[in-house]
């Protein structure tokens, strides 16, 4: 029977089922047995018409079927198909450009990147006149900016307006615990320069956006891709199209990464591969989710290899072609990627020919409303939650947490039931009571009210902020993660 790979993402919906054989003598017959045994995944891969969603690939045997009516591709015994649903103010100090020569103190440093002839002096030189922007100073932007600062790059440009924090450092490796509280941009560049004094940083401390990037990304040869949400990739990808840069690209999620390199030479481009953003709260983010420190680490230094690949002009750059990572099974896999004829940004009747609203294009509101002091309709403090507790109210405080949260801290008086295993188990609850659900920072616990609304519950409300707010609030004991 053929296997079908079903992603980290997207298993929540498959009773946490990495991979699953299932009859069929088409892609399309499989992927309905598949929905029809999983019918919770069927939302999320095809639209209310019955379409295969546009964010959501479909690969057999590791190659790209999306222009071949990829549901009526036949299939026989042993194959694997896999599904790939996407994943997630400059202070610049002019200076003349680096000379085109080595110093005695930089031979002696790349004294290993000499000695390969592949590299050489000349290759050298290339890397020290050579101008990359990072974009995000976090995760991956960490090996990145390190060995890119390692190797020789001459000028390096980060972007980035966040600072660093105590959760950042399980795999921001560029941050210590001593600049907890910086900016991640003054901490990156301090970094960068401890390691190579040779090099120029030019700081953006600035949201990459529709009015900046281009101008932000004129005087770089490469653009390295490390922003963890779907505007800025969109974002990135299209700024890259339009001004002819190579677009390296990385993405991580729990313990699986992807990488390769879009709009370079007549290859594809980020919109080749995923047309539309999936939509919004479907793929969790890192701080919902969670990621393995390490995995970073690994999909940086694919950037950063890349990177000085394209540079020197060696190898064979990941253009049409789509690593996985899977750091759990220790296995990479690539998928060939074609450049679609029809991409609204890179084929060959472009519609899109200048930068966009992101924010819009990815169903997220540009400009969202202040929102009103106090505790808005729907919601309840944890004050007044814990309030509940001491007087013996009777109400339901329903965690939607992961058990592995729950593990980490909880309120006792909670009852459990991750937010993937609610609609089987609503049966759970009873609509006469009344009900309080909570999560880490109040976003699940939203969509679980939705959803128990919808399900004809009228005494549900969330609790605002939290665990992450009743360690604020009324328990600072409880850890914050």
């Amino acid at each position: 029977m053929p296997k079908v790979l079903i992603p980290t993402p997207l298993r929540q919906y498959a009773e946490k089922h990495d991979s699953v054989e299932l009859t069929g003598s088409t892609v399309g017959e499989v992927l309905g047995a598949l929905t029809g045994k999983y019918a919770d995944l069927r939302r999320q891969l095809y639209s209310d018409e019955g379409k295969l969603r546009s964010f959501v690939n479909v690969y057999l045997n590791d190659e790209d079927i999306r222009y071949l009516k990829k549901e009526s591709t036949p299939v026989k015994d042993g194959d694997t198909i896999s599904i790939v649903p996407s994943i997630a103010g400059g202070a610049t100090v002019e200076a003349p450009p680096a000379p085109a020569t080595l110093s005695k103190e930089e031979i002696l440093r790349y004294s290993r990147h000499l000695i390969m002839p592949e590299v050489g002096m000349d290759g050298q030189l290339k890397l020290k006149q050579a101008k990359v922007l990072l974009i995000g100073a976090g995760g991956l932007g960490a090996p990145l900016g390190m060995y890119l600062a390692a190797a020789g790059v001459g000028r390096l440009g980060l972007v980035d307006f966040d600072v660093v924090d105590f959760t950042n450092l399980q795999r921001q490796v560029i941050h210590g615990t001593s600049d907890v509280g910086r900016k991640k941009l003054d901490s990156a560049a301090d970094t960068m320069l401890e390691i190579n004094p040779y090099v120029r940083i030019d700081k953006y401390e600035t949201a990459l956006s529709s009015e900046n990037a281009l101008e932000i990304f004129k005087d770089y040869d490469i653009i390295v891709d490390g922003t963890d949400n779907f505007p800025t990739r969109y974002l990135v990808n299209d700024a890259c199209v339009l001004l002819h840069k190579p677009n390296v690209y990385g993405s991580i999620f729990r313990f699986e990464g992807q990488a390769t390199v879009f709009a370079y030479e007549g290859g594809p481009c980020y919109r080749c591969l995923y047309p539309e953003p999936p939509p919004p709260g479907l793929v969790p983010s890192c701080a919902e989710g969670g990621v393995l420190g390490i995995l970073p680490g690994v999909i940086g230094l694919i950037q950063a290899t890349e990177t000085v690949k394209l540079i020197l002009g060696k190898g064979e750059p990941l253009v049409g072609r789509l690593m996985l990572y899977d750091a759990l099974a220790m296995r990479f896999r690539e998928l060939k990627l074609r450049k679609n004829p029809e991409c609204p940004v890179c084929g060959e009747h472009p519609t899109v020919t200048k930068l966009i609203d992101y924010q819009e294009f990815c169903g997220i509101p540009q400009h969202e409303p202040a929102p009103a002091p106090g505790v808005a309709e729907g919601e309840i403090d944890p004050v007044e939650v814990k309030a509940k507790i001491d007087r013996g109210d009777k109400f339901v405080l329903v965690d939607v947490r992961e058990p592995h949260e729950y593990q980490i801290c909880n309120i006792p008086y909670a009852k459990l039931i991750p937010l993937g295993d609610l609609p089987k188990r609503v049966n759970e609850l009873n609509s006469a009571d009344e009900i309080v659900a909570h999560c880490k920072s109040g976003m699940r616990s939203a969509k679980a009210v939705e959803f128990l609304k919808q399900a004809g519950f009228k005494k549900v409300k969330n609790m605002k902020g939290g665990i992450v707010a009743w360690s604020d609030k009324v328990d600072p004991r409880v850890p914050k993660y």
